[in-house]
């Protein structure tokens, strides 16, 4: 068998596994042990495992992982996150719509001080859903909100998706984070103007309620000013090359904890709970990576990666063409499969691919753009059906809810965020304007 077909074999045997529900870190992990067996030996391979895990999690660079996941944990868990929406809501929840928009508003702060699109979701899904139902807002379109909402957890910087994605590619972390916040911020109004067409044309979708007083919004304000002072120190001090991301992630750590020590409800017990989640999903992350490092090794042996850019490059086609077609097999891949996995089992055979097109960009401002591509196709199969995973923690909490009705809701803003991805791609700079700008 031809060291190509068995890396085909090798995609196969993987997905099959992952469809019968085994972890998809270890569904990797198994395969690409297999596969690297089958090209070298047993001996070959031991020795490999005995140096590559300790290798690839001591890098400095992986500690910006939990840190972000620990910030986000601690505000969800001392109730700041609902602040986040009840001040947005006294400001806009009185227009059509405006309760939708409020949460797009705070999702896109929350966005700031948590990486990751699940864990947003379901912290807005849990402190909105009573409020949308208050209000009468139609199902359909409040979950569907939601689901859109939590993507705005990994679109705005910071994001752990940006960040394993730097890994794997060798790129500048803040750089990244820099080129996201123009297209996130774009994702954020995309969704209002959504927000605001679907108001108009069916108003019994979001009905008007009664506007806060004066009083009601500045002591909303003054409740979540923290919140957004952290986020200002943690983004801010990242972008202007204060310190650098892992710095940052720490600053932003303290400083929502003393936070947190401040607010009801927040003691011993919500602590550990932040620190036992930020634990199982960090170490969920970390055996993807792992596998993902062994599978990447496989496919490094049976030389695909190679093999694929030398024939992709060698068709001629246009180089815009090529990008096309890939991020259109990204959003389909991304329908069925985990993001975090999509990512770092195919950028080892797209990657070479992209590197070798000629988009007129210097390569580094190259990997840059095209990592917000591949951010903004996570998003939108975050989404998408058959699977949309944000939909799923929709659904696990808006249990009288249909997912099928929830589907029906994220449609109109898929559609929006089709139209953001093809404005990045026409337009580089909008990713790469301020990477330019900032030192």
């Amino acid at each position: 068998m031809s060291p190509i077909a068995v890396a085909l074999l090798g995609f196969v045997a993987m997905l099959l596994l992952i469809g019968i529900r085994m972890p998809v870190g270890l569904a990797m992990l198994l395969t690409g042990s297999a596969g690297y067996v089958y090209f070298t030996s047993w001996n070959t391979f031991l020795s490999y495992m005995n140096s590559t895990p300790y290798h690839l999690f001591s890098s400095y660079t992986l500690s910006v992982i939990p840190l972000f996941i620990l910030m986000g944990a601690i505000a969800e868990r001392s109730g700041l996150s609902t602040k986040l929406f009840r001040s947005a809501a006294s400001l806009v929840g009185h227009a059509r719509g405006g309760m939708a928009m409020a949460l797009i508003g705070a999702c896109t702060a929350f966005g700031a001080i948590c990486g990751s699109s699940v864990a947003t979701t379901a912290t807005f899904a849990r402190a909105t859903l009573p409020e949308f139902e208050r209000y009468r807002y139609s199902k359909s379109f409040a979950t569907g909100t939601i689901a859109v909402g939590g993507t705005l957890g990994i679109l705005i910087p910071p994001s752990i998706i940006l960040v394993v994605y730097a890994i794997t590619t060798e790129q500048n972390i803040a750089k990244l984070f820099k080129a996201a916040l123009i297209p996130g911020l774009l994702a954020a109004a995309f969704y209002c103007v959504v927000i605001a067409i679907i108001a108009r044309r069916t108003p019994e979708a979001a009905p008007i309620h009664q506007k806060a007083s004066h009083q009601e919004q500045v002591s909303t304000l003054l409740s979540i000013w923290p919140v957004l002072l952290v986020a200002f120190v943690v983004v801010g001090g990242i972008y202007g090359g204060v310190f650098t991301p892992t710095e940052g992630a720490s600053v932003g750590v303290i400083a929502m904890l003393l936070i947190a020590l401040t607010q009801r409800g927040f003691g011993w017990a919500e602590l550990k709970e932040s620190i036992i989640q930020t634990a199982e999903t960090s170490a969920m992350i970390f055996a993807i990576i792992l596998g993902s490092e062994v599978f990447d090794a496989f496919l490094a042996l049976s030389q695909l990666p190679s093999q694929s850019a030398e024939f992709v490059t060698g068709l001629g086609l246009p180089a815009f063409g090529v990008m096309t077609a890939l991020l259109l097999f990204y959003i389909l891949l991304g329908a069925v499969m985990d993001e975090l996995a999509m990512i770092l089992l195919t950028l080892p055979v797209f990657f070479p691919i992209v590197a070798g097109l000629d988009f007129g960009l210097p390569p580094e401002e190259t990997a840059i753009w095209v990592g917000i591509l591949v951010l903004i196709v996570v998003g939108i199969g975050l989404t998408c059906p058959p699977i949309g995973l944000n939909v799923f923690v929709v659904s696990s909490i808006a249990r009288g809810v249909p997912i099928t009705s929830i589907y029906r809701g994220v449609l109109p803003f898929v559609a929006a965020d089709i139209v953001r991805l093809l404005l990045v791609m026409i337009f580089p700079v909008l990713a790469l304007w301020l990477v330019r700008v900032l030192p």
